[in-house]
Parts: C-alpha cells; sequence; structure tokens
C-alpha cells in the first residue's frame, strides 16, 4: 500500500506540537525574547571577573538556552514528520541560523570563563546550584579551548558542521523514490519504514529477499553522494579534535561522553568476540525452524514462530505499556497515560517521514516521540523504549537545571532499554504457555537485544576502523565503507550466516554516523539494563528506588557514578560479561522449547 502524504493522515495518528507552543506566533515571540536575551547577554564580554557577576551571566544564558530548546524542537521537529515540507524546512533553517548567529556572539562567555582564575571559577561553583554543572564542563574544557575569535567562527559555522547530517537525511528522505518489486508473480510497493518496518520481518523468502534485493539496489544509486557525506562528517571531527589537541579522535569523541577509551573498547571488542557464538547458534535456529536451506543477511529479523505474533492496536498497547511499567510507580504510569491521551506520541505511516523511532524532551515541556505503527507487539517494546526516554528526561528535567540534562549517550540508552526488559519481564508472568514464553523470549533477543547488542555494535565496530582510517590521516569513499562493512560482518556470523550482496550498505542506513560515537552506547546502556532489571526482580521496590534517583541525577554524575548509583559497577568486565551470557542463556531456552514444541 502506497503511503500517504502527510496532509492524509488522521491527526489522531499525529503528535501535538502546539504542547510546546499554541502557535507559530508564539514560537516567533520566543524567538524574538531569545534574540533580545542575546543581544542583552553581549553585555558581559569584559565583565566576568567575578563569581557574583559570572553566575548573573549564567543565570540569562540559562533562560537562553531554555528558549532555544523550546523554539528548536517546535521548528525541528515539524521537519522529522515530513522531509517533503518546504515550508517548515525553511522556517527550521532560519530558526537554526538565528541561534548559530546568537551561538557566535555568545562565544566570548566560555572564552572568558576558560580564561578566568580558577580560584574565580570555584568560588563561583560554590556559590550556585544551577550553573555548577557548567562551571564544571568549563574547567574540564579548559586546556582544550581555543582563541576567542577562532571559538567565534566555530560557532558561527555550526550549521555548515552539521551539512553532512542534512544532506544525509535530504538524500535518504526527500530524494531516494523506490521503485515496486515483484515476487512471486506479484507486485509490491517499497519504501524506506515499509522495509525496516514490514518486509525485513516478512515470512515468505521470496517477499523478503526480493524487497532486500530491490532496497539494497536503490540504495547502491545513492552510496557516493551518501559517502561523500559521511567522509565530510569524520573529518570535520578529526579536524576539531586536532585543533582542541586531543591526541585522537577517538578522545575528542569520547571526552563529552565522559568515559575512558578502555570503556568503549571493552563494549565493541568483548561482544564481537564472545556474544558471536551465540548469536550463529540463534541464527541456525531461525535457518531450521524456517527450513531454509541457506541462511542469508536478508533472514536475520525473521521471526522464531512468525504465526504467533499477536497483533496490537494503538488503544491494546496503552493497556499493555502501563501495566508492564506500572512497577516504576504511579506517577510512571499516569505520565505514560499523559503520552497517549494529549498525543506525545506520532504513530503514522508518511512519505517523507524520519525512520526508525526517537523521543525529544524539550526542557519544561513534555516528550515527543516519532515512530510508525505497525500493530506489531514489536512497535509496544518500541513505545516502551521510547517512553523510557521520556520518563528519564521528565524526572531530570524536574530535578535539575537545564545545564544539568546533558547526560552522557554512554549512559542514555538506559532507562529505554531498561522499559524493554520490564515489559519482558512482565508478560512472562502473564502466561506459562510454552509457545507464548518462546515468542517473548525470542521477541526480547531479535528485537531488544539484536537491536542493540548485534545491529547497533556491529555499526559500532564498522565505525571505529573508519575513525581509525581517519585518524591515521586517511579519507573514506563508498568503496572502502562497503569493504568496512563486508568485513565486520562475516568476522560477527562467520559460517552461520551468508553475506549477500547489499549487505555491505547498511552502513547507509543510520544516522547514528553523524552523531559522533553514539552506536556503541546502545549495548553500553543495555548493560547497565540488564544488571538492573535483575536487581529489581531479584530485590524489588529497594532497586526501583535506587533507579529512580539515577533517572532524577541527570549530568550531575558521568556514567560511572550513576551506573554505581544503580549499584552497579561499569568499570570492570563483569557486567557485560554477565549479560552476554543472559542473552546466551534466553537463546538456549529458546533451542529448548523449539524442541519441547516440535515433539509435541
Amino acid at each position: 500500500m502506497e503511503l500517504k502524504s502527510r496532509k492524509d493522515v488522521p491527526v489522531e495518528l499525529t503528535w501535538d506540537l502546539s504542547l510546546i507552543y499554541p502557535t507559530e506566533e508564539a514560537m516567533l515571540a520566543d524567538a524574538k525574547k531569545m534574540e533580545e536575551l542575546g543581544k542583552e547577554l553581549e553585555g558581559y564580554k569584559g565583565r566576568l571577573t567575578t563569581a557574583a557577576v559570572i553566575n548573573e551571566c549564567l543565570d540569562k544564558l540559562r533562560a537562553l538556552t531554555e528558549l532555544e530548546t523550546l523554539v528548536g524542537h517546535y521548528c525541528g521537529l515539524a521537519v522529522e514528520v515530513d522531509y517533503y515540507n518546504a515550508a517548515n524546512m525553511d522556517r527550521s533553517e532560519r530558526m537554526d541560523r538565528l541561534m548559530a548567529t546568537i551561538s557566535s556572539r555568545l562565544s566570548f562567555i566560555e572564552t572568558e570563563l576558560a580564561a578566568q582564575d580558577e580560584a574565580v571559577l570555584r568560588e563561583a561553583v560554590e556559590s550556585t546550584q544551577a550553573n555548577k554543572g557548567y562551571l564544571a564542563d568549563v574547567l574540564r574544557r579548559k586546556p582544550h579551548q581555543l582563541h576567542p575569535e577562532t571559538e567565534r567562527a566555530l560557532a558561527a559555522l555550526n550549521q555548515t558542521l552539521y551539512a553532512p547530517e542534512r544532506i544525509y537525511n535530504a538524500a535518504k528522505l526527500a530524494d531516494m523514490r523506490f521503485d515496486n518489486f515483484t515476487a512471486g508473480g506479484k507486485e509490491y510497493p517499497l519504501g524506506y519504514s515499509l522495509f525496516e518496518d514490514d518486509y525485513e520481518y516478512d515470512p515468505d523468502p521470496a517477499v523478503r529477499r526480493a524487497a532486500f534485493e530491490a532496497f539494497s539496489s536503490k540504495l547502491r544509486q545513492y552510496e557516493n553522494v551518501t559517502a561523500a557525506a559521511y567522509n565530510t562528517n569524520v573529518q570535520t571531527d578529526k579536524t576539531l579534535a586536532d585543533l582542541r589537541g586531543f591526541s585522537s579522535v577517538f578522545d575528542y569523541l569520547l571526552f563529552d561522553q565522559k568515559v575512558t577509551r578502555e570503556m568503549y573498547d571493552r563494549q565493541i571488542d568483548l561482544i564481537t568476540e564472545k556474544l558471536a557464538p551465540h548469536m550463529r547458534k540463534y541464527a541456525r535456529l531461525l535457518q531450521k525452524v524456517h527450513k531454509l536451506e541457506k541462511m542469508t543477511f536478508a533472514d536475520l529479523k525473521i521471526a522464531v514462530d512468525p504465526e504467533y505474533d499477536p497483533r496490537v492496536t494503538i488503544e491494546e498497547s496503552k493497556k499493555y505499556i502501563v501495566n508492564g511499567l506500572s512497577i516504576l510507580g504511579e506517577d510512571y504510569a499516569s505520565m505514560i497515560r499523559e503520552a497517549y491521551d494529549k498525543r506525545w506520541v506520532d504513530f503514522a505511516k508518511n512519505q517523507g517521514k524520519s525512520t526508525g523511532g526517537f523521543c525529544a524532551s524539550p526542557y519544561g515541556r513534555g516528550s515527543f516521540i516519532l515512530l510508525s505503527w505497525n500493530d506489531r507487539m514489536a512497535d509496544v517494546f518500541t513505545l516502551a523504549h521510547e517512553l523510557g526516554h521520556a520518563g528519564h528526561f521528565r524526572a531530570c528535567n524536574r530535578a535539575q537545571s537545564i545545564f544539568d540534562t546533558e547526560v552522557s549517550t554512554y549512559f542514555v540508552e538506559a532507562p529505554s532499554t531498561m522499559n524493554e526488559l520490564l515489559m519482558t519481564n512482565y508478560l512472562l508472568k502473564t502466561q506459562e504457555d510454552k509457545r507464548f514464553r518462546r515468542w517473548v523470549l525470542s521477541s526480547v533477543v531479535s528485537k531488544t537485544y539484536y537491536h542493540n547488542f548485534v545491529t547497533h555494535l556491529l555499526e559500532a565496530a564498522y565505525q571505529r576502523e573508519v575513525y581509525r582510517i581517519v585518524d591515521a590521516g586517511g579519507s573514506v569513499q563508498a568503496e572502502t565503507l562497503s569493504r568496512i562493512k563486508r568485513e565486520v560482518l562475516e568476522k560477527f556470523w562467520g559460517d552461520a550466516v551468508e553475506i549477500i550482496g547489499g549487505a555491505e550498505l547498511t552502513w547507509m542506513r543510520q544516522p547514528h554516523y553523524y552523531m559522533g560515537l553514539y552506536s556503541y552506547t546502545y549495548s553500553a546502556g543495555l548493560t547497565v539494563a540488564t544488571q538492573v532489571s535483575k536487581r529489581i526482580e531479584k530485590e524489588g521496590q529497594k532497586a526501583v528506588e535506587d533507579w529512580k534517583k539515577v533517572l532524577a541525577a541527570g549530568s550531575t554524575l558521568d556514567p560511572v557514578g550513576l551506573a554505581a548509583l544503580a549499584g552497579i559497577d561499569i568499570t570492570t568486565d563483569a557486567p557485560l560479561l554477565d549479560t552476554i551470557e543472559t542473552i546466551g542463556g534466553m537463546i538456549d531456552e529458546i533451542c529448548r522449547l523449539t524442541e519441547e514444541i516440535e515433539a509435541e
């Protein structure tokens, strides 16, 4: 079925951006305030010499940041659901330019603070709570601060520096038009979301593989422009790393995450080595159950039991999620009901809409969740995941200054993946039927763990090789990127899965590559979530209360500190190794249940 235009989508399936601003005029009024406050802040230039004046300036900067967050989200989110809407794109570009101009003019704040005597900065830290995190980061970044004029120029170029991601999204969501494909004598429509949300899971191998081939063929037509955008992105990262005096691009990209290179490498190396045998076993089970002559890359998303895949309406999903996450308390359940009732979620499937899912939580407002609803239980897990982000930022936005809500990406996927595991634990307790239990376990393996510990982890392994090339002074083109991706896939899957033509192009499918070292953090967050969910199962309310403290802490703690508050030590291999064994145990149980079901 052909996707609808955005204007033809039922309004009840869309999110309500009037929760940010009731009208565009209200947004423009705040944009005007933002501009005026920026000019007022320029008056602090050359005056940031005492603790009192520093905090007075930062109080106003905090107010400006809050306005920028609201204006930016109101405009940007409208684009995310319809890249064909030129008026919304123009408005978003205009607001981005305005904010870049303000940022450039105010770049002196951080450079002047970094040049201040450390004793003055520490006095300022001691006399504030709301600005403490900002000042602590100034002290931390001080060795990497550039000349004020250089910082101003970089701030002015902010929109240009993010151009590669915009080019990628334009090519993917606006220019890339898919032709129909044929399988078994029948013609099928094709699109990005149709492929990733439907055809990858289709139980008919003829349809599934034909869709993969057609999808890959279209991607290949855009491989050079996508590679050019990505190479520009990674070269920019390398240039900024060199300018700021980091010894490597990895150190630069991990700096804001507040984690060590050891923690980064551990996730990639241990999972690649230790998880691969378990996932190969799972792939062989899929091949056996589906009676496939060979297991190919195009077959990895199919269900163990495709006939046992309950259809779930949006209304029905509400009951599942409220019940599944009620362990987190009535306030959390109330937030979930509010998300449905006040249209926080964009469920629609339409042309020009971003693929995948995300949650945006502008400070002082609710959250806005993007996904494409397909009436599957997998969508319930996706929504529970995104509501995990909503619950996280609802807690920290209420408890912290906006300066203390930039949670490290190393940790930020823990609350979201935690919700998927809580949903799993809830479903497993609802009935004891073997087929149902196998379905729940295979769902969490094929979605939660596969998505975060395989798909994103292999993206991270590929990304690490790209940055190694760039760090050594090289560049990457489409041919290089495809070769690296194929090698990563072949190493992980071994002889259990045939890496067919088109598999190497999966580097073209993720926007995460334009967000620094983000892909590996999904497995990092899920490692924490797995350990905390096991604590909750074992210890109950005490573990839940600890988790609530973590959600409210925001960025007042680094990832090691946040995990420690939840009772987990992520400075060692133990949590990750235990999580890998947990996945392996689930796969073993799925295999055992399959044998028992087939024997009955």
